[in-house]
């Protein structure tokens, strides 16, 4: 039975927890058998160390189930990762996006390198569109419950993806059709 180890092909699912300060947990996401999240082990970018040094040499079958310090999971919240942006990013057929871009929205972009990644509407005035492009659970500490499903030899293709994004998760997943995990939640995939 194959183990994990470097460059290895991996298949896993977990249920995803944010640890309260009065030390219960809330479930904020949940992978399942029929779309686990997909990796090569120590070549897809973005995985949280702990969480990637606690399956090291597991194989199919095996179960893990680790807490995770905020400051090794998403990190703190990082004032730098709120951003003023034009409105004229956000304009679809020369008019504004009101009804999709509004405090509170979630909103998929895309950085410089080509990775995905969302960020929360903070604010809208006339002129800007302030985002913040923390981590969802930036300053938490988090529980990864979960099991591993495959473990096998990666692939050429797998070791070198032409979608260039890798899991890159927390939302900054590259989706579905490159092997991402493709959450919606913006907090799966046990990256960052």
């Amino acid at each position: 039975m194959e183990k994990i180890q470097q460059g290895k092909y991996v298949e896993m699912v977990y249920d995803l927890y944010k640890v309260n300060a009065d030390g219960s947990q809330t479930l904020v996401h949940q992978s399942e058998e029929s779309d686990p999240e997909r990796f090569v082990y120590g070549v897809t970018p973005g995985m949280v160390v702990p969480l990637e040094k606690a399956i090291f040499s597991l194989a199919a079958g095996e179960k893990f189930d680790i807490i995770v310090k905020a400051e090794e999971a998403f990190g703190p919240h990082d004032p730098n990762q709120i951003i003023d942006l034009s409105r004229d990013l956000f304009l679809v057929d020369g008019k504004f996006d009101s009804e999709y871009i509004k405090k509170g929205a979630s909103v998929p972009m895309m950085t410089a390198d080509g990775f995905r990644i969302n960020g929360l509407v903070v604010e809208v005035t006339k002129d800007i569109v302030k985002m913040d492009f923390n981590h969802p659970l930036a300053n938490d500490d988090v529980r990864f419950d979960g099991k591993i499903i495959t473990v096998r030899d990666a692939t050429a293709e797998e070791l070198n993806p032409s979608c260039g994004c890798g899991c890159g998760c927390g939302d900054h997943g590259c989706g579905d059709d490159c092997g991402g995990c493709g959450d919606d939640h913006g907090c799966g995939c046990g990256c960052h």
